[in-house]
């Protein structure tokens, strides 16, 4: 549940594949359109979108719709994810960066934090096809490592899910190692060397588990394992 198309497949996308090819149900929820971007539009962002949807696997996607750049942590915003929550009623939830260069991605993570926890009260009433919700709250929430470095609290080897993270990546092609004029103005993310930057942040995480590449998550809460012999 992340707030720009690219923003999972770019934090997260070797993650979702690794599921996904595991039998699990995956699922990606754009808050906005990224209707802002310096290249493409928010129709071919769609488009993208779909392409790399295809690419990952995943059973559903669907965008909440919230503007680009000017979406609050407010009640109408907060309902719209807890519709969400309640519809797909996910066992994880991951979100964007605790704080990053892009002031959305904070403030994000934010928003949903409030809505999963907003989302367990009965008293908070939303309906789906004019049928009341149920309340539910994900077991778990964590967040993305983004531009900007954070130390993981947990690392992900995938490893054998690169390729499919990079595939699913570049389908968003009037952002990344872009080079039509049309599409917009150079940026710094649609340099071939911001590519090259993802995946030394991958190379960087795996070779703190002794892996080629790997992703990296936070967590708001401590978390539990069962048994400290699965450690790696």
């Amino acid at each position: 549940m992340t707030v720009h198309p690219d923003d999972a497949e770019l934090g997260a996308g070797g993650t979702i594949a690794k599921y996904v090819a595991e039998g699990k149900k995956v699922g990606i929820v754009d808050l906005t359109r990224g209707e802002l971007g310096s290249r493409g539009t928010a129709e071919t962002r769609t488009e993208e979108a779909e392409a790399a949807s295809k690419i990952l696997g995943v059973s559903v996607r669907e965008n909440l719709g919230l503007r680009d750049g000017f979406f609050q942590n407010e009640e109408e915003s907060q309902k719209k994810i807890i519709r969400a929550i309640r519809k797909f009623r996910p066992e994880i939830i991951i979100t964007n960066a605790l704080d990053d260069r892009h002031p959305d991605h904070g403030r994000a993570s934010k928003l949903v934090n409030d809505s999963i926890f907003l989302s367990g009260l009965r008293r908070v009433v939303t309906f789906e096809d004019d049928v009341e919700q149920e309340a539910f709250r994900p077991r778990l929430q964590l967040q993305l490592v983004q531009d900007k470095y954070i130390q993981p609290d947990i690392v992900l080897d995938i490893t054998p899910y690169w390729n499919i993270k990079e595939q699913a990546v570049l389908a968003y092609k009037t952002q990344f190692n872009a080079t039509n004029e049309e599409d917009g103005p150079q940026t710094y993310i649609s340099s071939p060397d911001f590519m090259e930057y993802t995946k030394a942040r991958a190379r960087e995480f795996g070779r703190n588990i002794q892996v080629p590449f790997a992703e990296g998550f936070t967590s708001r809460k401590l978390l539990g394992v069962r048994d400290i012999f699965d450690l790696i």
